[in-house]
């Protein structure tokens, strides 16, 4: 008999009765139970090395999706229970400023009389409370904490696992992993809720959310297997951007900054329709060649085309936002990686100095056709192993890139003329901007 058959015949034979959530509890006990005694006297060896692995059924029948759905959603409802609610905090740390321990100037609390509150408290509260929570804060002479630290603690404790449950329930496959399309709901279901995208209007959600949601998973996701760790979300900063979004008042400088404000989604998305001129709502190479300031090359451009997805050869928004949060992420490990996956043309897991060469003569060649002094191939070869100083020296690994914190400034070498000239003159050089196509060369 299954679970299913098992749980339907019980529930027919308590038609009548309800039982408390402990008689449940040991009723699915003992079915447990039964199942594993099955199971050992199948697989003897389940009785020393227990199953650590089990497959999830891809073919389940409706009813099966929706018990998982209804459990899944029971638990995280208990979950939300347990946590303390606004009035419980208020009077946790009512009852924190009335057992301050002497001298009060100070507000703080020693051990004894931290106790004493936790006991006056719900028994919800009793995990803050602890000798291990308490010796987690630095103690003065007399061996008291800040109220005021501890009390902070809490409050983003409480605020984690508040997330945690609401990020749960978008969890469609209940993995503890969120897909493209959870985390977009979650974030479209988010925008009323944040005041800083009061302004934004309706018919500019669906992109908004592309533009949010990208962020996560180029981030959180490099390796492109389309599925974010709940776990992993929590720990991000990314997510304390986003949430920043719950100020009334936000300084223009820190939305500008603020890749989730109004403002930096629409920056991004007025950037790709200038960069669409034929209108049709994807970029061609020859486009997107007209990024920034224009003076990518067009080997590198062709690279981006032949690497990552495109729609019979040109590239959507969603593409395009993992190619911008690359070329204004250069430093990170991600955007590193995404440059790496460029720039080792024969996928051999390594550049050699044929790849360097390979985009280092379209550098050249852009500089020659916009007049500039052209310096020796071999001449940059030289110094770029010498930035990078790579473990094998003739092959340059994506880690050796990201331990020799230049690795940036290597990948704009080769990909950027005007990049490599401002670096080449450095300096002498006036002004980042690249001349105009009117000008001639200095």
């Amino acid at each position: 008999m299954t679970l299913a058959e098992t749980l339907a015949a019980y529930v027919d034979r308590k038609a009548v009765k309800t039982d408390t959530d402990a008689e449940l509890q040991e009723h699915l006990k003992r079915i447990f139970e039964e199942i594993r005694i099955k199971e050992e006297s199948q697989h003897p060896s389940l009785s020393k090395i227990p199953r650590f692995y089990f497959k999830k059924s891809s073919n389940g029948s409706d009813l099966q999706a929706l018990f998982r759905s209804e459990v899944k959603n029971r638990y995280l409802q208990k979950q939300s229970q347990e946590l303390l609610d606004n009035e419980e905090i208020d009077k946790l740390f009512n009852l924190l400023r009335e057992n301050l321990t002497p001298p009060e100037i100070s507000e703080r609390i020693n051990y004894e009389d931290f106790r004493r509150v936790g006991a006056q408290l719900p028994p919800k509260c009793k995990e803050f409370f602890t000798a291990r929570v308490f010796l987690s804060f630095e103690r003065d002479h007399l061996g008291r904490i800040p109220i005021l630290p501890f009390f902070n603690y809490v409050m983003r404790k409480v605020s984690l696992s508040q997330t945690r449950i609401c990020l749960s329930y978008y969890d469609s496959q209940g993995s503890g992993f969120l897909k493209e399309q959870d985390l977009e709901n979650y974030v479209f279901e988010l925008i009323p809720s944040l005041p800083q995208l009061q302004t934004v209007e309706e018919v500019f959600f669906p992109f908004y959310v592309y533009t949010a949601v990208r962020k996560f998973f180029f981030f959180l996701d490099p390796l492109r297997k389309g599925q974010v760790r709940i776990k992993s979300l929590l720990l991000s900063p990314m997510l304390s951007e986003l949430f920043e979004l719950r100020q009334d008042q936000m300084p223009p400088e820190d939305a500008a900054t603020n890749w989730f404000s109004s403002q930096s989604a629409l920056r991004v998305y007025e950037q790709y329709l200038d960069l669409d001129t034929d209108h049709n709502g994807l970029l061609s190479p020859a486009e997107l060649q007209r990024y920034g300031q224009g003076t990518l090359t067009p080997v590198f451009v062709q690279r981006v085309f032949q690497e990552y997805n495109t729609y019979n050869g040109e590239m959507d928004y969603k593409t395009f936002l993992n190619f911008v949060l690359a070329m204004e992420n250069k430093k990170t490990p991600q955007g590193l990686r995404y440059f790496f996956q460029l720039l080792d043309v024969q996928k051999r897991g390594y550049l050699t100095i044929w790849d360097v060469n390979y985009f280092f003569r379209d550098v050249l060649r852009c500089m020659r056709e916009h007049n500039y002094d052209t310096v020796g191939v071999e001449d940059v070869k030289d110094e770029i192993f010498d930035m990078v100083k790579p473990k094998d020296e003739l092959q340059i690994s994506l880690a050796d890139l990201e331990s020799c914190k230049v690795g940036d400034t290597v990948v704009s070498m080769l990909i950027d003329w005007w990049a490599f000239y401002s670096y080449d003159n450095r300096e002498n050089m006036i002004t980042n901007d690249p001349p105009s196509a009117d000008q001639t060369s200095p």
